[in-house]
């Protein structure tokens, strides 16, 4: 009776209100628990189909981002030199009108002079379209630095992409496989879906360097040696098609296998051989005779030579059943026996043809022919920055793809299927719009596909129209820019000087930067008058990242429970591949500083510029507020940003615009979906019930039925440019790169990085599954996960060097050398070292204590990288990137190692000075 009471079920809270996550890119459905209108839980929302009430870490630490000491707290302007740290506390109307005061001018004269770059933020529809209406090219997002090889080679070649525009077919796949997926991306919806996998006793294999994470609990793991990933895809390739283990029903009716590949010597050759209406053609099987491509009952012939030209799937047998494509021939490059090969291609073949899955559902496809069942290959793959970070990265993904489709394997039961808005062909995407005029907005939206050498982003003199020199003839397919490339290419004033860097959420001074160290002089270069090289840096962030103390002004944003946010169909939304999805954010908490969501600032700054679309017939604002641009707003007829309640409240995709949608989404849990209709489920590119499903909910405007592209008729254009022919011509001193890069069937080279032999270890980053922003590792709770970061290194390595445990080692590459903690790791490639990406932090960043593991033990591989290659014999420096996309190069990384004492003090090195705080230390040790 004298036992005190314990309550084991305290009252957490006194409301709850759901949103939308933003620890990661999942955006997964949250439960906020409010005590007295503060943040005290949050949890998941059982109802919410992209995580269905599972919350990673850092799902659950939200609150303390709502706390950080790091928060920003009022507008800030620089009154000592750039880097100091020296700012004033300012108005918002002062800031606001500052910044007009610097953007007016050049929209008035030379709008290409505003850089506008923003970082991980999940509202690019809209950023997009304000840099489209400001009138610059100088637009795009971080995808140049992360993934956009994933993305660009999926649109070209299946019109759809890995991430978070597709998924595997949980319920039915019986084999999947990753390849070079870390734990960060996508982690919440993987981790159910392998749950459900291994439930069922169906097959996970990780390809991957590193084991960790999904790769530790795969039942068998591939440790590949980095960039090597495409020999690798392509070997199983030739084995499938030694073995006839290719679904060729498939190829025939979906694919543009069997098109016929002109072979006339010319300008020509390479292209699609067309009829008199320009369009492809078949040889129909059953006659021997040219037939459309979609015409009904064709039964196009893969085999068939037409006038001495032969079809895509002669041409793609021919290539990769040659000797070089043998297992024996790759094994040694790829460290995986050739054994091992052969195994992963008999098991693929095993899987998808002797276990295929029939679903009972009739469906209709685009040439009208009936089908009775839905037969699917349940093998389903998934792939991230691991292949894609790469300068071989492109083409590696669309080997990825290629085998995809060789085995009947995309948009299949059982399958990786699509989320819409995709499927969707590369020609419904728009083309990049780069003509400045001053005072007028571009005539199209920025960022686009290239289908050849006329389209790319280029003024008169043929030099680069971007500063990043995205969609020039280096990099003709940068679909989401070179954001590694802005700071370096302003300083250098190539290809012109720009006047104001505006950035959003992107830690250039730092962590998203490659040659961090120079980045920063670059930063705060000057020239002999003493003015900066890039004149003026606005910045928006919501904490004292490292990249404030090199702004001129900060305009601070709330945390994501403090703002609305629209993760809209227009953007990146939160589909499945049964249905259409979208979602908001909202206020949950209010707010206690004087910020802003730089949404709603960037339409305040739109008005106050009188940019169309954003301001009143009168010259007022048309939208007070991000919230009412996301109600009111159009895109195009009855479409805007969000797809659900709209009208009248009973309308979805397409509608007027409803004053209570924003109401309605917070009542069902903050998102909405549209289902796909069950005869529409699969085949989605191909059948006509999910193509006119599009239609009725807007995705498109007409029915966009295609097939995949095995060979890329636009990859054959600037080769063909390369060769001499057309009237855009290449520099000469390019023409080598493009007759390889831009091969229309997938091939694998060398990454770029592995010329200099000096150089033996390849050297990776990663995120945890418990990071992902680089404000990550200055959460409270976070950090009791994980505060600093080691190298860790294969027991080959740790032998050969003579490591112990508590051992430090110097690593050199060509571009610097850092000194860091080791680790030793067994579960490794043999040729490799690797550590966590970002968890290190500059002395007085992000509101940490001076004596924080971050900033003294944490360390980052970028002082390691440089944003150019070595010079070559021409004389020339190129990006380090691969040559399609733009897609920055991180993995390419290498490096030598040696056994040293431990610095004086236990820091690694180098040991950059303190960044001057904006705000007070948090006194987190």
């Amino acid at each position: 009776m004298n036992q005190p009471f314990v309550n084991t079920s305290p009252q957490v809270s006194d409301e709850i209100r759901q949103t939308t996550c933003y620890m990661c890119a999942c955006r997964c459905g949250i439960n906020v628990h409010l005590k007295s209108g503060r943040v005290s839980y949050i949890e998941g929302n059982r109802d919410h189909p992209i995580n269905k009430g599972v919350l990673c870490a850092k799902g659950a630490s939200g609150i303390m981002q709502v706390t950080a000491p790091s928060r920003l707290r009022a507008p800030l302007r620089r009154v000592g030199p750039r880097g100091s740290g020296a700012f004033e506390e300012i108005s918002w109307e002062e800031a606001l009108q500052t910044a007009v005061d610097w953007m007016r001018p050049l929209r008035d004269t030379a709008p290409e002079k505003l850089a506008f770059f923003t970082g991980r933020d999940q509202s690019q529809a809209l950023t997009g379209w304000w840099a489209q209406a400001f009138g610059t090219p100088n637009y795009a997002a971080h995808g140049g630095f992360c993934s956009v090889n994933m993305a660009a080679a999926g649109i070209y070649t299946l019109g759809g992409a890995f991430w978070e525009f597709g998924a595997p077919d949980w319920e039915r796949s019986k084999l999947f496989v990753l390849f070079g997926v870390a734990e960060d991306h996508d982690s919440n919806p993987i981790k159910i879906g392998i749950g459900k996998m291994k439930a069922r006793g169906a097959r996970v294999i990780g390809v991957n360097p590193i084991r960790t994470g999904y790769n530790a609990v795969a039942d068998d793991w591939i440790g590949i040696t980095p960039g090597t990933d495409g020999l690798l895809i392509l070997s199983l390739i030739h084995c499938l098609l030694e073995s006839g283990k290719v679904d060729l029903d498939y190829l025939a009716r979906f694919t543009n296998a069997a098109y016929l590949v002109n072979s006339t010597d010319g300008p020509n050759k390479g292209l699609f051989v067309r009829n008199a209406e320009a369009q492809p053609f078949v040889i129909d099987r059953r006659t021997g005779a040219p037939a459309p491509w979609e015409a009904k009952g064709v039964q196009p012939d893969l085999g068939a030579v037409w006038q001495g030209h032969r079809t895509v799937f002669q041409h793609m047998a021919e290539r990769y059943l040659a000797s070089e494509y043998a297992p024996e021939a790759v094994a040694e490059r790829c460290g995986v026996t050739a054994l091992r090969i052969r195994q992963l291609a008999a098991e693929l073949a095993s899987v998808a043809f002797d276990q295929a899955v029939e679903i009972a559902q009739p469906w209709v496809d685009f040439r009208g022919d009936e089908h009775a069942t839905m037969i699917g290959r349940p093998v389903s793959f998934h792939a991230m920055r691991g292949i894609s970070a790469h300068s071989n990265g492109f083409q590696t993904a669309r080997a990825l793809h290629l085998l995809q489709i060789l085995l009947g394997a995309v948009e299949t039961p059982g399958s990786w299927r699509m989320k819409p808005p995709y499927p969707k062909p590369v020609e419904a995407h728009p083309t990049p719009h780069f003509v400045s005029v001053p005072g007028k907005p571009l005539s199209g939206p920025i960022l686009g596909y290239v289908r050849g050498p006329e389209q790319l982003a280029l003024r008169p003199d043929g030099s680069p129209a971007r500063i990043d020199k995205a969609y020039s003839w280096e990099n003709p397919f940068s679909a989401h820019g070179l954001m590694h490339m802005v700071i370096p290419n302003a300083a250098a004033g190539e290809p012109y000087r720009i006047d104001t860097l505006f950035l959003y959420m992107a830690n250039m001074a730092w962590n998203s930067s490659m040659n961090t160290a120079q980045v920063m002089q670059m930063l705060t270069a000057q020239e002999s008058d003493g003015s900066y090289t890039i004149p003026r840096i606005i910045y928006s962030d919501a904490y004292a990242s490292e990249m404030v103390a090199y702004a001129d002004l900060i305009l601070p944003d709330t945390t994501y429970l403090e703002r609305h946010d629209c993760i809209s169909m227009l953007d990146r939304p939160v589909s499945e591949p049964d249905a259409a999805g979208d979602a908001i954010r909202w206020p949950v908490v209010e707010l206690d500083r004087d910020v802003r969501g730089f949404q709603s600032v960037l339409l305040d700054l739109g008005a106050r510029l009188g940019l169309p679309g954003m301001v009143n017939s009168d010259g007022t604002a048309l939208y007070k507020d991000y919230a009412e641009y996301m109600v009111n707003h159009l895109r195009r007829p009855g479409v805007g940003p969000l797809m659900g309640f709209r009208g009248t409240g009973a309308e979805e995709g397409r509608g007027a615009a409803n004053p209570a949608q924003i109401a309605r989404y917070i009542e069902n849990g903050g998102f909405y979906q549209a289902h796909v209709p069950e005869a529409a489920s699969f085949f989605k590119p191909w059948n006509m019930a999910y193509q006119e499903w599009a239609v009725e909910i807007g995705l498109f405007d007409t029915p966009q039925p295609y097939l995949f592209n095995i060979w890329s008729e636009p990859m054959r254009r600037f080769q063909l440019a390369a060769e001499g022919h057309g009237p855009h011509q290449p520099p000469d001193h390019l023409r080598d790169r493009l007759r390889q890069a831009m091969d229309p069937l997938p091939l694998w080279y060398a990454p770029f990085g592995d010329a200099d032999e000096r150089f033996p270890i390849h050297a990776l980053t990663q995120r945890p599954m418990d990071m992902y922003h680089s404000w990550g590792s200055q959460n409270a709770w976070l950090r009791q996960i994980r505060g600093h970061n080691p190298l860790f290194v294969p027991t080959k390595l740790w032998k050969e060097h003579g490591f112990h445990e508590g051992d430090w080692a110097r690593v050199t590459s060509a571009n610097g050398q850092i000194t860091v903690p080791v680790v030793h790791m067994a579960a490794l490639n043999p040729h490799t070292v690797w550590t966590w990406n970002a968890i290190g932090k500059r002395k007085g960043a992000w509101a940490l204590n001076d004596g924080a593991p971050e900033a003294t033990r944490g360390f980052l591989l970028n002082h390691l990288i440089s944003e150019l290659l070595p010079p070559k014999g021409d004389g020339m420096r190129y990006s380090n990137s691969d040559p399609v996309t733009g897609q920055a190069a991180w993995f390419d990384l290498r490096v030598r190692i040696e056994r040293v004492p431990a610095p004086d003090g236990g820091a690694s090195l180098p040991a950059f000075g303190a960044v001057p705080r904006v705000v007070p230390e948090g006194g987190a040790k």
